[in-house]
């Protein structure tokens, strides 16, 4: 299994990239939220997934690990497949889908190009449960992941015995009403406290 490939971009279109990796050319196919979120030019990491068929082995790209899992679940389910999976990651961001599967929001996913009625059904009742379990990284959450403060003050909630999704929003809220002010993980527990 190829988990990420790190390279010079040689060719970047919407459906794929080409990308030179010790002077081997790789072929990933991929998503638009990934194409809208990689550079035109120079080196990247593309985590990916090879998909092994007996008339061809592809490569899958992806800009994050969110949209990553989010591919190797949406495959799971009966009636998606690759192609499909990189539709639904075209259609919308990865936490919009996650929201939509986790809300049962059916007509939302039945929006997007080649979804029925009985898939979109399907992909709820497959990956609401499973989605719910991870927690929602939302857009609104703005947490980088090596942010240790930030970090602190989520574990802490968590051992409070709050729900970590609800934590994470609240935290991302109080970020954003700080906008860029410094806070220490003292002053965001507190804060969270108050909405949490």
């Amino acid at each position: 299994m190829i988990a990420f490939i790190e390279g010079l971009i040689e060719e970047k279109n919407p459906a794929y990239l080409v990308v030179n990796c010790g002077g081997i050319g790789y072929l990933i196919h991929i998503s638009l939220y990934t194409y809208s979120a990689i550079p035109d030019k120079g080196t990247i990491r593309v985590h990916t997934i090879q998909v092994i068929r007996e008339d061809a082995h592809t490569l899958y790209g992806f800009s994050s690990t969110e949209e990553k899992e989010l591919f190797r679940h949406l495959i799971t389910v009966s009636g998606v497949g690759p192609n499909t999976a990189r539709m639904i990651l075209s259609s919308m961001s990865p936490a919009e889908i996650r929201s939509a599967i986790i809300a049962k929001n059916i007509s939302m996913l039945q929006s997007i190009k080649g979804i029925g009625a009985k898939t979109a059904q399907r992909i709820v009742v497959d990956l609401k449960d499973r989605l719910e379990k991870e927690g929602v990284p939302g857009d609104d959450y703005l947490m980088p992941a090596n942010n240790t403060i930030q970090e602190e003050a989520l574990s802490a909630l968590v051992m409070l015995g709050f729900n970590k999704n609800s934590a994470q929003k609240a935290i991302g809220a109080i970020l954003r009403k700080k906008q860029g002010e410094v806070v220490t993980a003292e002053e965001l527990v507190k804060e969270a406290l108050k909405s949490v």
